[in-house]
């Protein structure tokens, strides 16, 4: 029986108006969240590993109180329970940080393997993988374009721009995939019902026995120290075709430097 645990991210709309709060960090109660799209990936896979044997899957994340909305989509995708780690001391937390909370997290719960997304779609880092890989002792296969798992080996495909990789592990390991896997399912309507009634433990620091000075932004290796909204789009020049709007064209592209 595999135990897979996939470790989540609520992440800001890519599609709304996105902006920081008086601190400078990513405001996310203003807009709309979900579940990271490339977290969807990692659901997925971890869901067609434990069907193709016998399994379970348990979805983590770290984040305030809507965060729980992650582990609910993935609950309804197929999941068999949830595990929120909710603090006011997180927020602001760089992936150093955030990699120790969900560390720690994993290290309470009963797994063979760790799945991820390749990166989060508000951070775009890719690093929180081998990070908590690191953190936990164990080897990481990351960047898996596709995933199989017999026993206890895991086999990866990772393609690069110029050759293509197989890399096999064995015993527990973390695994990040790429949103080269497969498209992740729709929650159906049973998924959806179903979901209501699956086990969802909510965890602070204290539980996870990590110091609030050990995150948070005050801790954060790095920070933004200034930002200035997008200016709005202007209008474009407009050429009027007077029987030279080949020539005009052309000294247009001239001066932008692009022929």
């Amino acid at each position: 029986m595999t135990k897979i645990v996939v470790a989540v991210k609520y992440v800001p709309d890519a599609t709304a108006d996105r902006t920081f709060t008086s601190d400078n960090t990513v405001d996310r109660e203003g807009v709309d969240g979900l579940l990271s799209e490339l977290d969807e990936y990692a659901v997925e896979q971890a869901l067609q590993v434990v069907e193709a044997g016998e399994g379970e899957v348990t979805v983590l994340t770290v984040g305030p109180a809507d965060a729980a909305d992650a582990v609910r989509k993935a609950l309804q995708m197929g999941a068999d329970a949830g595990v929120h780690v909710e603090d006011d001391a997180i927020a602001g937390s760089d992936a150093f940080a955030t990699s120790l909370v969900l560390a720690k997290a994993i290290e309470k719960l009963d797994y063979d393997l760790v799945f991820f997304g390749m990166a989060s779609t508000d951070g775009g880092l890719g690093i929180v993988p081998t990070l908590v890989a690191e953190r936990l002792g164990l080897p990481a296969v990351t960047f898996a374009s596709e995933v199989s798992v017999d026993g206890d080996t895991v086999t990866i495909r990772r393609d690069g721009d110029a050759a293509t990789q197989e890399i096999q592990a064995s015993g527990k390991l973390v695994v990040s995939v790429t949103d080269q896997t497969g498209e992740a399912r729709y929650p159906s309507f049973k998924g959806i019902m179903a979901a209501k009634k699956k086990p969802v433990e909510s965890w602070s620091l204290a539980d996870l026995g990590v110091d609030a000075g050990d995150v948070g932004l005050d801790n954060a290796w790095s920070a933004v120290e200034s930002s200035t909204p997008r200016p709005p789009r202007t209008a474009g020049e407009i050429v009027t075709d007077e029987g030279d709007g080949g020539s005009k064209l052309v000294d247009f592209l001239a001066a932008k430097k692009f022929v």
